[in-house]
């Protein structure tokens, strides 16, 4: 039986994608954050890739806010999963980013907008019920990732030469 090939989303910030095993999501991270979820039984899922850890407007459906912000990125895919007819309690999740893009510079604000992202992301998800089975956040640098739907596998490349060490910390991993 011959594989199709996948077809491949580019997620920007602010933005989200749900569907079923037919598709490759792609996004890269500084500061925000992703989430991803991933039904190991119907082989479907998506993955969010949000601004900032909360405020904004009420989006268009009117019962959450936008997908710019952690709550509003959470509440749109689970509603894509119920339209599914699944429950987002029967799928994976897992978390990346949040790093910090500007060491050294003293903001006026008290935590770096990476570290509110996830900490944003965790309670949200604690809320929900449910834990990360991976994580991979904060630190320094860019993330790049790819999730196979078909297997719920995310690939990420992160890069973390702004460190201030002075030293390249180029790492993949599958999780």
């Amino acid at each position: 039986m011959r594989q199709l090939t996948p077809i491949e989303i580019y997620l920007k910030p602010g933005e989200l994608f749900f569907g079923d095993e037919t598709t490759r999501l792609r996004t890269i991270l500084g500061s925000c954050v992703a989430i991803t979820m991933w039904h190991p039984v119907r082989r479907m899922g998506g993955m969010c890739h949000f601004m900032l850890p909360g405020g904004g407007h009420p989006d268009r459906e009117g019962d959450g806010l936008s997908p710019r912000f952690a709550e509003g990125a959470l509440n749109s895919m689970i509603r894509e999963a119920r339209r599914f007819g699944t429950r987002e309690l029967d799928y994976t999740f897992k978390l990346f980013g949040g790093g910090n893009m500007f060491p050294g510079i003293a903001g006026r604000q008290q935590v770096p907008i990476g570290e509110a992202n996830v900490q944003r992301a965790r309670t949200l998800l604690e809320e929900l019920g449910v834990r990360p089975v991976a994580e991979h956040t904060g630190g320094y640098g860019q993330r790049v990732l790819v999730m196979e739907v078909s297997s719920g596998v995310v690939w990420m490349r992160h890069d973390d030469t702004h460190s201030g060490a002075g030293v390249s910390t180029h790492g993949e991993l599958a999780c």
